[in-house]
């Protein structure tokens, strides 16, 4: 198992595209994924709020598959540190919680601005775009993330992709 942890905050979980491709890339070994129970309640709260075709059955199937499919991913036990930790937004004290609870380094998140150096440093912690973190992962292992790239790809039936179709979906969400 990857000693690089990190935790996926309910802002990348949110596009089912990169939260697909990032349960595929945790599986490569390259890093340890983690997230809470809390997280995903975000997520899923949200993308039911703004998706009604959704329902919140078939967001609970993705919730337990990812929870199958990606060893050691729960942390659990981190709620009594989020009262000792300052944030910009309170709302989102649970995931550094979470963070320091699961021993992980980096927080991947759109909000950057939510989750400050000068805050995160002293913890161990940064906070990271995905940009930069599927970057960072792509120089680490290219292999790793085309074929993570690959299975995600083969993977969607409902309709089957093109080997372009991911990459502009992708574009559209990271930017």
């Amino acid at each position: 198992m990857a000693s690089y942890t990190v935790i996926l905050d309910a802002c990348v979980m949110y596009p089912a595209p990169l939260r697909s491709y990032l349960m595929y890339l945790a599986n490569t070994g390259l890093f340890r994924a983690r997230w809470t129970e809390q997280i995903h309640d975000e997520w899923t709260r949200n993308l039911l709020k703004n998706r009604p075709e959704l329902n919140a059955e078939q967001l609970q199937r993705t919730r337990q598959l990812m929870n199958a499919n990606v060893p050691d991913c729960l942390i659990e036990g981190y709620e009594s540190l989020i009262d000792g930790l300052t944030l910009p937004d309170v709302d989102d004290r649970h995931v550094v919680a979470a963070a320091i609870k699961g021993q992980a380094e980096s927080i991947i998140t759109f909000n950057l601005k939510d989750f400050p150096s000068c805050e995160l440093e002293p913890l161990g912690l940064t906070a990271i775009h995905p940009d930069e973190f599927l970057c960072d992962m792509f120089e680490l292992d290219s292999s790793a993330c085309v074929k993570a790239a690959q299975q995600q790809r083969a993977s969607l039936k409902r309709p089957p992709m093109s080997q372009i179709q991911p990459v502009k979906v992708f574009g559209q969400i990271i930017r």
